[in-house]
């Protein structure tokens, strides 16, 4: 019932609420029921409606209150206040709701990046942010946005996702689970890699949970999302942007550099975009093995590309140097995807085996084939890890 009735009898709520004192959602809800008890000629559910829908517009996220509550809505895409599009179930529809104005939809967006000490103004018009279920919100406003102000939303799944969840779903077949299990186990240092969607962070979680429970864990994120369960001795440290009153930013190279010097047995790292990638090197090739991270990338080769390019932005190092780094770091790669149905799966699984001839040498282990699924293409080389553990 978002009309001129709407905004008439909302704006009595506001007036109602800012000469009262600060007053608990239930409060707000009488509030509200009085209001909209007086409005004749509409329906019970209309009036049902219009309570809900000022209550979100003042205390929840207005409009975009009613997708996040939707289980089956996993992405909500913002272009604008009379745009708005879903992703559910893998397909994207135009929702028929809309804001009533740009300046609510601003609202909105300044409501969220508040709520995690994040500022979005003229001069800092891009910014990245979470909800508190930890949902992935980006949002994009004047001048860079040309048509109102733009609002990203992935959804951050209420169960945590296991890899026997998974397994399920088709993501993986059990034998390449339980293969990658015994590595985690192991110590082999895993990066994941793939395209925006495909599930890396998912994965990644599902794979820490085979990290041994007594070890000491320090996981760094951009914005943290991941949940380990059952570790005690688990550390969360989450990037810092600087904001207007001048405090400096804390970046991920900062976290991985002081992650350093907190004795940890692993270091997770949520994402490698830039020259924070050198310091996750330094990090494997310095006693940390069984450490993880993710990357977009489009195939295993494109990473090991990719994170050259990306530690050259970190330091200036010849690239003979940067690949023998990678080569003693990485012990094992895997690359997701999103398949034509929508679905999400791992495609590749790789072993980095050493450097020869100033290339780095792959071995396959597993690939997705078009008719039969993900099927083993080799054997693990480098077993060291694996005869340490079982010697034990």
């Amino acid at each position: 019932m978002k009309n001129a009735g709407f905004s008439v009898i909302r704006q009595k709520l506001m007036e109602k609420l800012e000469i009262s004192r600060e007053l608990s959602d239930d409060e707000v809800l009488n509030e509200i029921d009085e209001l909209v008890l007086r409005q004749d000629g509409i329906s019970l559910k209309d009036k049902f409606d219009l309570r809900q829908a000022l209550f979100y517009s003042v205390r929840k996220l207005d409009v975009l209150q009613e997708l996040l509550v939707d289980d089956e809505v996993s992405e909500i895409m913002v272009n604008g206040p009379d745009s708005i599009f879903i992703e559910k179930k893998g397909h994207l529809t135009k929702w028929e709701k809309q804001f009533t104005s740009k300046e609510k939809l601003e609202d909105v967006i300044q409501q969220i990046v508040g709520r995690c000490n994040r500022v979005v103004n003229e001069s800092m018009p891009i910014v990245d942010a979470r909800l508190e279920d930890g949902s992935r919100i980006n949002a994009v406003i004047h001048p860079v946005a040309l048509d109102g102000p733009i609002l990203t939303i992935r959804k951050f799944p209420k169960e945590i996702i296991t890899m026997e969840k998974l397994i399920e779903w088709g993501s993986i077949t059990m034998e390449c689970a339980e293969f990658l299990k015994e590595l985690v186990g192991c110590r082999y240092s895993i990066m994941i890699g793939g395209g925006t969607g495909s599930g890396k962070t998912t994965f990644l979680g599902a794979l820490t949970d085979y990290i041994p429970k007594d070890e000491r864990i320090i996981t760094i994120e951009d914005n943290a999302e991941l949940r380990l369960i059952g570790i005690e001795n688990l550390v969360r440290m989450e990037a810092k942007t600087a904001n207007t009153d001048k405090s400096n930013s804390i970046t991920i190279r900062d976290l991985i550099r002081s992650a350093l010097r907190m004795r940890p047995d692993r270091i997770i790292v949520g994402e490698v975009r830039g020259g924070e990638c050198f310091d996750m090197l330094q990090a494997l090739n310095t006693g940390h093995d069984g450490s993880m991270s993710t990357a977009h990338a489009n195939s295993c080769a494109d990473m090991l590309n990719r994170i050259m390019m990306m530690t050259r932005m970190g330091i200036d190092l010849p690239l003979d140097a940067i690949r023998e780094q990678i080569a003693s770091g990485i012990d094992i790669m895997v690359h997701l995807g999103r398949l034509r149905d929508k679905s999400r799966r791992v495609l590749e699984v790789t072993e980095v085996i050493g450097c020869k001839d100033g290339e780095i040498i792959m071995n396959p282990l597993y690939c997705r084939d078009h008719s039969r699924g993900l099927v083993r293409k080799g054997e693990l080389i480098h077993r060291e890890k694996l005869l340490g553990r079982r010697n034990v």
